[in-house]
């Protein structure tokens, strides 16, 4: 009896394979601008090509587009989507630009575990290059989002002052 039920206990600890440990491996989207990682490198900066193609992070207050309050419309640095418009940028203090809403249908939402716990990450909806996260400490008066953004990733397109 006694050797029956260690064979039952060893069968059991040898049938259990670790389906905790098993993710579900997600469905990657295809992007309407797609190139190989060796086109991008020869697109993009260096420190854009951290940023957007591998998710890196550039240091906070180090992006003239931190303080930019002029008026316009701010584009991927990849492929020139227009992402956010000038009117919903705000100061955070996070050393990094930030805005409470992208422009429509523009930017998408990923979940990100690179630091050990779950994240809203943003990214490019044309490209997939990564932009930032996004955070519920926004504006509570407008959205109360927070998209706390590399601004490596962005290019800023000023609005042209029509001559009268």
């Amino acid at each position: 009896m006694r050797k029956l039920l260690m064979m039952m206990a060893v069968g059991l600890l040898i049938s259990c394979n670790g389906f905790a440990q098993k993710k579900e491996k997600k469905e990657e989207k295809t992007y309407k601008v797609s190139k190989t990682n060796a086109e991008w490198k020869q697109l993009l900066t260096p420190m854009q090509y951290y940023v957007l193609r591998q998710a890196g992070t550039e240091r906070a207050f180090t992006s003239p587009l931190n303080k930019n309050y002029s008026k316009g419309v701010y584009t991927c640095a990849a492929c020139d989507t227009p992402l956010y418009e000038s009117e919903h940028k705000f100061d955070s203090g996070s050393g990094w630009p930030s805005f409470d809403r992208a422009i429509a249908n523009s930017v998408d939402l990923d979940v990100d575990y690179k630091i050990g716990y779950a994240r809203t990450e943003l990214k490019c909806g044309t490209c997939g290059g990564h932009l930032g996260h996004s955070f519920n400490d926004g504006p509570r008066e407008t959205t109360g989002q927070r998209h706390c953004i590399n601004g490596v990733a962005l290019k800023f397109k000023p609005i042209k002052k029509t001559e009268k």
